[in-house]
């Protein structure tokens, strides 16, 4: 297979165990704890955190296995508000779009949900009774994980555990494509478990028990694939920073890449205290740069800025 020269570096990488990679020789990232940043109303909890999403005005979007799935804060972890009613049955991954909708991945539903800023329902995709689809369903998914959005709202799903696949769908939930399928080779997944677009349209799939990010094209052409960083379980594009960030969810770390899957530095390691990790789920970035992530083990989001 023919590799443009901008690519040959990731490929390359791809072949090299982590220390060669550099991940090792790795420096620190330079993102400090905020301590205590989210300021629950009291006798409030989060429960098993899997996905946050940052919207337009930097607010933070928290979805949970708790009593209250749907929580938002401000910047500075002030609580804004959550949703008294979310007709999910397992929460995973959540994104806010370019429009300001709130989009919900309900894994154990099979099905991917869209509501305004305030909670009302505008839009589901899932089969009759929300049981699981197969991969060749244009409008229904097997425990689906996460989605990311093109700036005129298109947007890619990823499908996740059981179709391990990406599926592609217009703003107004039209069908366009999908690719993949469950294996080890070019544009096959073993748990397709995020899914996050760069500037150019590039479409980043986190192929977590493979361990590696594989690489495509807007139409979803393959174009390489990197490992060498552990497991990618959560991904998130920063786009002042032209740069992929990544949950290793088996190191409990953040991974900072550039987009030719070279390391650029590391975050946190496995523990219960504030400022470590336990299952490091999912993340997003905020318009300042600071990193917000959740946990699936330690029930919470933690806040690093720069």
């Amino acid at each position: 297979m023919m590799y443009s020269a901008r690519l040959l570096p990731a490929v390359i990488l791809a072949c090299l165990p982590a220390a060669a990679a550099g991940l090792d020789g790795a420096p620190t990232l330079p993102h400090k704890l905020v301590p205590d940043w989210a300021q629950l109303p009291d006798g409030w909890n989060l429960g098993e955190a899997s996905g946050v999403s940052v919207d337009k005005l930097d607010n933070v979007w928290v979805f949970n296995r708790g009593a209250h799935p749907v929580v938002q804060f401000d910047k500075t972890g002030r609580f804004l508000r959550a949703w008294k009613e979310v007709p999910v049955i397992s929460s995973h991954g959540i994104k806010v779009d370019p429009r300001g909708d709130v989009w919900l991945v309900d894994v154990k539903g099979h099905s991917i949900l869209k509501f305004t800023s305030s909670g009302k329902l505008r839009m589901v995709i899932a089969n009759a009774g929300r049981g699981p689809g197969n991969n060749d369903d244009r409008y229904s998914f097997n425990q689906p994980t996460g989605l990311s959005f093109k700036p005129n709202g298109d947007f890619y799903v990823s499908d996740g555990y059981g179709n391990s696949r990406i599926v592609q769908y217009t703003a107004n939930g039209e069908y366009v494509r999908h690719w993949g399928k469950k294996g080890t080779g070019n544009s096959e997944f073993d748990i397709a478990h995020d899914v996050a677009l760069d500037k150019t349209g590039r479409v980043y799939v986190a192929d977590r028990t493979n361990e590696r990010i594989q690489v495509f094209d807007a139409d979803g052409k393959f174009l390489t694939k990197w490992s060498g960083f552990g497991a990618p379980w959560g991904l998130a594009y920063a786009e002042k920073e032209n740069a992929l960030y990544m949950c290793d969810g088996n190191n409990n770390r953040v991974v900072k890449l550039n987009l030719d899957g070279q390391v650029q530095g590391v975050l946190g390691g496995f523990g219960k205290a504030p400022g470590k990790f336990d299952f490091a789920h999912h993340m997003a970035v905020d318009s300042e740069g600071s990193l917000y992530v959740v946990e699936i083990k330690n029930w919470r989001v933690q806040k690093f800025s720069r």
